[in-house]
């Protein structure tokens, strides 16, 4: 599927300013200025996630904008940050925002290790702090059947992994979630079996849209939002994007998932957005935009969904030869 771009003339302020600080360009031209001074600190903001309003600075903008996906406007910040699944605070929606604060995202170590010239544990603000942070606006879908479009601030994957540089044997690259249940409270339940894990094939993990994030928003990444560090892979349902990550590994073998060893029948490894493929539970023909104007029965009207999340153009020639039914 093509995605037709519109031109930024073509876009009503309305639909891309709905928190100004984030889409205000004169901020972003001071933020740019800045980004001598901010590198005697690091690349941003060392403040505590939970807070939150921590302006990040010395952000690049990107190709991956409001202009990208045709003008679609913007999830509410409210939105974003305060219906979330995040088990280890809990399984309702409105549980990370609630108990996350016990989280404490600085300091903060990421293991890197397996089939990699460079292992070592990496201080989350040395691991990115050569690389230029970007602002990208994402769909992202969760296999709920509901979406948002979240403008995420973050590197690629792919500078990372260009880093510490792979080695041959390296087919897959593996994350996990940290352990401790004093700072996240849900994990005293065997919701599933912890560390939450995840993985991606190393084709997924180079792709340019494969973000590491760090704050949303213009803004220092909120605790019940994955803080401080989290992956963002935007053609896959949201349980992919593994938050508040504590090890990168890199293996021969497909690495085990969460979802997938909790339920095979159910989650698959590759779980691409894909209306075509249901949900033993439910349809993911459509889906519901967090925040969307309402109905005048007070439901959020329905929307197709789009295959990969639409960004078809970007993704789909990874799976060319791939029985996208079996390996769902």
């Amino acid at each position: 599927m093509l995605i037709r771009h519109r031109k930024a003339s073509d876009v009503a302020a309305s639909e891309i300013t709905p928190k100004s600080l984030f889409m205000d360009r004169r901020r972003f031209i001071q933020s740019a200025a800045m980004t001598g001074a901010a590198m005697a600190v690091g690349p941003y903001a060392l403040a505590n996630a939970a807070q939150g309003g921590a302006k990040l600075v010395g952000v690049k903008p990107s190709k991956w904008n409001l202009e990208s996906l045709n003008g679609e406007k913007l999830t509410p910040y409210e939105d974003v940050t305060s219906y979330n699944n995040f088990y280890e605070f809990g399984t309702n929606k409105s549980d990370p925002k609630r108990y996350a604060e016990t989280l404490k995202p600085r300091p903060w170590t990421v293991k890197i290790d397996g089939e990699v010239e460079k292992p070592g544990d990496y201080d989350v603000e040395d691991l990115i702090k050569t690389h230029e942070l970007q602002d990208r606006v994402y769909r992202f879908r969760c296999v709920e059947a509901w979406s948002m479009v979240v403008p995420w601030v973050g590197i690629p994957l792919a500078d990372i992994i260009k880093r510490v540089g792979p080695t041959g044997n390296a087919k897959y690259v593996a994350f996990e979630t940290l352990v401790d249940p004093e700072q996240m409270p849900g994990q005293g339940f065997a919701v599933l079996k912890w560390p939450y894990r995840e993985g991606l094939r190393m084709d997924e993990a180079m792709n340019p849209l494969t973000l590491m994030a760090v704050g949303l928003y213009g803004e220092v990444l909120p605790n019940q939002n994955g803080a401080p560090i989290r992956l963002v892979v935007p053609w896959k349902y949201g349980f992919k994007s593994i938050k508040s990550i504590v090890r990168i590994s890199f293996t021969e073998k497909q690495p085990k998932t969460s979802w997938n060893m909790s339920a095979p029948g159910e989650y698959g490894f590759y779980s691409n957005v894909n209306p075509d493929v249901s949900h033993p539970r439910w349809s993911q023909a459509k889906e519901r935009r967090l925040g969307g104007e309402r109905n005048v029965f007070g439901f959020i009207a329905k929307q197709p969904t789009l295959k990969f999340n639409g960004y078809e153009e970007e993704v789909a020639a990874m799976y060319a030869n791939m029985d996208l039914k079996r390996y769902y």
